[in-house]
């Protein structure tokens, strides 16, 4: 799997079973996020430790997992520190999921890295395509999508939360010769 270094520090980006202690605390970590950053904008206010409980429940990440599925960690030094899920939509297409950098380490190379953890996945699963969709507010990761290839696209799918979709081509000439 890929690697970044940054100053003495180094990230490595690895597949995790999704209900693994550190997933789950990344897991937490981005509903926490999304959900402040929506509570702020739409009330002026945090997440409510009910409405993340609530959030976690209303959408669960256990079909990111075999044989469907996938989640990848990873890891600044040895700390867990970013995430993304992976799940087919059929036998083309594969929609990118839960994607989140500790804002603290963000700029540092991993959300880089954690994307091309997410194309290699992808060509392993044998798709040609990633979806996704996000909330026009969730700037960072929409420049992060950008920047890494992703281009908005017409929406594939309805969803609450959803403002704007795009997608990504895994490209014949994007993929690495064969060793």
């Amino acid at each position: 799997m890929p690697t970044a270094a940054h100053s003495t520090q180094t990230w490595t980006i690895a597949p995790s079973a999704v209900d693994s202690p550190e997933a789950l605390a990344l897991l937490r970590a981005y509903f926490v996020e999304v959900s402040d950053r929506y509570y702020r904008l739409h009330e002026g206010r945090d997440s409510t430790p009910a409405e993340i409980e609530e959030g976690l429940a209303d959408a669960p990440s256990d079909h990111l997992a075999p044989p469907r599925g996938l989640f990848l960690v990873g890891r600044y030094g040895a700390e867990p520190a970013a995430c993304a899920g992976l799940l087919l939509r059929d036998e083309h297409t594969a929609e990118l999921t839960r994607v989140f950098v500790r804002p603290d380490l963000r700029g540092t190379g991993g959300g880089r890295l954690l994307m091309a953890a997410v194309d290699a996945a992808a060509r392993a699963f044998g798709v040609t395509r990633i979806v996704l969709d996000t909330r026009l507010d969730l700037i960072e990761a929409r420049t992060l999508y950008t920047r890494t290839g992703y281009v908005e696209v017409p929406a594939y799918k309805d969803g609450k939360y959803a403002e704007i979709w795009y997608a990504k081509n895994l490209a014949a000439a994007d993929r690495p010769d064969p060793a």
